[in-house]
């Protein structure tokens, strides 16, 4: 693992290290263990059901990887790529190379294409799993299956080889899915970038480089001026993208689910070292949104200018766990009693996401998934290894 000193914002707000890894211990037995847990496991693999929609997806697949290795929970990691492996990965057709990105739990296909973060969050944990653990053999060869993911991603459709890349090869944006002409914010990882531009075949790492800084660009021009907030899926200028699209009748244009993910990864890649004024501005700007405009009832769907919709959020525990996390942009030490108003807000919601529970019920999976990884983050353990 680098040598890094990791941020912790729930010892900034005066949490003890005691109290800090007695709740993480506790949150991890019930995340994979409890009740309500939606971690399963079937012989030798293993798999998260979205327990909202059950099925089984390379979001969250990739998420439970990501989890595994920065708790050094190798058995889980295992289990989970080979399942992958197993039902999603993709030997043939344009999608060659890919995963599909979604399949009953019993390994049934229900797709046969990819989604990009999936794809991503597989490369980073396998690069993790290699340093963290070594390589083993055929699909356990960590950083080799990495490699060729990001070989895929970038190079499908050059030389005669079938299908479309998952990054935009002119402007470097990823793509919402391949060979779409827009993207979505929450997909923009410029922290794995800069890792991927060490780690992944020598050829590509320039490309990943110039992907770091075009999605901290995008990032930037995704978020509204004034709210903070940025939509679903955007065009390459950063606007919302509201065009129709054939799969979907619901809209994309808003502040809502995938959307709460752009904060968080701000805050994740300010804690890797990634200092963006500009970002950060952006979550000072979205936590006085949601924690002081909209103090008495945050929790709800709104448009990218901030009007609340009369809707709940689908997600709010994943809304508050998210930008809880980017406060971890935030420049200053976190106090309750700091002078600095935002400095002051980001650690309100830091406190306020330590007190929240974990989420019950169907919508748990993708609320519990941002629970899990900002309470990693916030308390300097989610790290580069």
């Amino acid at each position: 693992m680098e040598n890094r000193k990791y941020r912790n914002a729930f010892a900034e707000i005066g949490k003890t290290d005691a109290e800090i890894s007695a709740r993480l211990n506790d949150i991890v037995q019930e995340f994979f263990c409890g009740e309500d847990s939606f971690y399963h496991e079937d012989g030798d693999t293993g798999y998260f059901e979205d327990t909202g929609n059950h099925d089984a997806r390379t979001e969250g697949m990739s998420y439970g990887m990501m989890m595994a290795v920065q708790l050094d929970k190798k058995d889980i990691f295992d289990k989970i790529w080979k399942w992958s492996k197993k039902y999603m990965y993709l030997t043939e057709g344009e999608n060659e190379g890919y995963f599909r990105w979604s399949c009953g739990v019993d390994g049934k296909s229900f797709a046969e294409g990819p989604a990009p973060d999936g794809e991503e969050f597989y490369a980073m944990a396998l690069f993790f799993a290699s340093h963290r653990w070594g390589d083993g053999e055929g699909i356990f060869n960590y950083s080799h299956e990495a490699k060729e993911i990001l070989r895929a991603c970038v190079h499908k459709g050059e030389n005669g080889r079938a299908g479309a890349p998952m990054w935009n090869r002119d402007n470097k944006l990823i793509l919402f899915v391949p060979g779409s002409d827009f993207t979505d914010a929450s997909y923009h990882l410029p922290h794995f970038y800069e890792l991927f531009a060490k780690w992944a075949y020598e050829e590509d790492r320039d490309f990943f480089a110039q992907a770091a800084k075009a999605s901290r660009d995008y990032i930037a021009k995704s978020c509204h001026p004034v709210t903070g907030m940025n939509p679903e899926y955007g065009e390459f200028d950063g606007s919302p993208m509201s065009r129709p699209l054939p799969w979907a009748t619901e809209r994309h244009d808003w502040f809502y689910s995938d959307a709460y993910r752009t904060a968080a990864n701000i805050g994740l890649d300010r804690s890797w070292g990634g200092k963006d004024d500009r970002l950060e501005d952006a979550v000072r700007r979205l936590q006085y949104t949601l924690g002081i405009v909209n103090k008495n009832s945050p929790f709800m769907t709104y448009e990218v200018d901030g009007t609340p919709l009369d809707e709940p959020a689908r997600h709010p525990v994943g809304l508050l766990a998210t930008t809880a996390q980017a406060s971890l942009a935030i420049s200053g030490q976190l106090s309750l009693d700091a002078e600095d108003k935002s400095v002051r807000l980001a650690a309100e919601w830091v406190e306020r996401f330590w007190n929240e529970p974990l989420r019950k019920g169907d919508r748990r999976y993708y609320d519990n998934c941002l629970y899990l990884f900002a309470f990693l983050a916030l308390s300097g353990n989610y790290k580069i290894w």
